[in-house]
């Protein structure tokens, strides 16, 4: 039990960065641990409480609770000089804009520390971006459990390379893009090509600031995971018993998303045979060249299968890529269709005409796709997502790359370009005859049925939720004796 009749709920503060790949996962973890019986609270600006606004709506009105279960806090978003309505990662373009939201992010410790002052959470879920968060929580006798909604396997990697890989080993490797790079201590073999490794001369800021989020969590009580035991078992134990960390698998945790373009979308899949559509997307932070999109257009007129492309409008002109006869493809008794911005990802994952899911390998889509048993074509960019591609590729086996080799963040200046015969090989790959084809798809499958039987009841997320909660309720009354 959460709590009992003569206790308060306990009160959890969840505490998201101001991007949508990280507030709609806590949006949904927060629905999660209301649903077992936990008071939450969720702190963020208003415009990016306006992004998870229906979402927690539709949870509380499941809830069916005289008093909602979850709130949204709002505090103001700090002037720093950022246009109007900017209060996301999404909307920053330029690197002064990205300085100034570092700064607003450094801002929000004190409304952060002022609701710990005056709310007195049980503990707060405090995303791993704000590294501050950890000291702000220990000078409230708060514990601080850290989020940063991405695999146990690619923290672990991260934490490799920043504690065993100086910054002037990897500049020393500079020239040379295909060196490999081996990560140490790991329960597999993992190595990359230096090309797909933040470079910490160029990212310098960014390289100084990872090793600051990851002492912080270091520090942190423990850190809650959007995955499941069955996923990455031998990361859960290495998180354990080698690197001496607390972590609590909750996930999957996703619900699935509705918007005004859902009818069509559904309504245009209802009419493609099973397993015969390729989806592609790239998340809300990739930016792609104009070169790049023609040779994905190319690779997708290639592949001769059905597809369903969410492209991104901020990227360039359609007229500055689209490629000759590829407009016949998206009219509409073409084999294609593009949504331009959005789509209800998760309806579109599960529906059973989708076969293969072309992914930047966010982890957000990377969980929906294994959460509904699509095979993957992975493109990573930056960031996590190389690690990320090392999981579904070397240790999961339910995917193919493409070959993406470089490290570059949308701000930065991208030469690579992936072929167009390469693009159409990985989803051949994965959705075609070949017995390897087969394997992954068969694969998938069985983690589907992993996923969904972790988040049911006697399941092992479902299991670690409520011990968690017990944890935090036992540390409560030992705090108040």
């Amino acid at each position: 039990m959460a709590c009992s009749n003569e206790q308060r709920p306990l009160h959890l503060l969840f505490f998201p960065f101001i991007a949508p790949g990280h507030l709609i996962p806590v949006a949904d973890m927060a629905a999660l641990f209301a649903s077992r019986g936990v008071k939450c609270s969720i702190l963020t600006t208003p415009a990016n409480a306006a992004v998870i606004r229906l979402a927690i709506d539709r949870a509380n009105a499941a809830l069916r609770g005289a008093v909602p279960a979850i709130d949204i806090s709002t505090v103001p978003f700090p002037d720093v000089g950022l246009p109007p309505g900017v209060e996301s990662a999404v909307g920053v373009n330029t690197d002064a804009e990205r300085d100034m939201m570092l700064e607003a992010v450094n801002q929000l410790r004190e409304p952060f520390a002022r609701f710990l002052a005056d709310r007195r959470p049980d503990a707060a879920v405090a995303d791993s971006f704000y590294p501050w968060a950890a000291d702000a929580a220990a000078e409230h006798g708060v514990p601080r459990l850290c989020f940063l909604g991405t695999s146990m396997f690619a923290r672990a990697c991260h934490d490799s390379l920043l504690r065993n890989i100086s910054p002037e080993e990897l500049v020393a490797t500079d020239e040379d893009p295909d060196a490999v790079v081996s990560l140490p201590g790991l329960p597999h073999r993992v190595e990359q090509r230096r090309g797909q490794v933040m470079d910490p001369k160029r990212n310098a800021p960014e390289w100084s600031f990872d090793k600051l989020v990851n002492d912080a969590d270091r520090r942190s009580y423990g850190e809650v995971f959007n995955s499941f035991a069955e996923l990455e078992p031998a990361y859960v134990e290495h998180y354990h018993a080698v690197l001496g960390r607390r972590a609590w698998l909750v996930g999957p945790v996703a619900h699935a998303s509705e918007g005004p373009e859902a009818e069509r979308c559904l309504r245009w899949l209802d009419g493609k045979p099973d397993g015969s559509v390729v989806y592609v997307s790239f998340g809300t932070l990739a930016r792609f060249t104009a070169a790049e999109l023609r040779e994905l257009a190319r690779g997708l007129q290639r592949s001769g299968r059905n597809f369903l492309w969410v492209v991104d409008g901020g990227d360039t002109d359609a007229s500055e890529w689209m490629p000759e006869g590829f407009e016949e493809l998206v009219a509409p008794q073409g084999r294609g269709l593009i949504f331009w911005e959005w789509a209800p990802q998760r309806l579109i994952l599960n529906h059973s005409a989708v076969g293969g899911f072309v992914t930047h390998c966010g982890w957000n889509s990377v969980l929906e796709a294994v959460s509904a048993g699509v095979p993957l074509v992975t493109w990573p960019r930056y960031s996590d997502q190389f690690y990320n591609e090392k999981l579904i590729v070397e240790v999961l086996k339910v995917g193919v790359g493409v070959g993406s080799a470089f490290f570059a963040s949308k701000l930065e200046v991208r030469a690579e370009v992936i072929s167009s015969e390469k693009i159409a090989e990985g989803i051949d790959r994965v959705m075609g005859d070949s017995e390897q084809a087969g394997e992954i798809r068969k694969k998938a499958l069985e983690l589907r049925d992993k996923a969904r039987s972790a988040t049911e009841k006697g399941g092992s997320s479902y299991d670690d939720v409520g011990r968690l909660i017990n944890e935090l309720m036992a540390r409560r009354g030992n705090v108040n004796t």
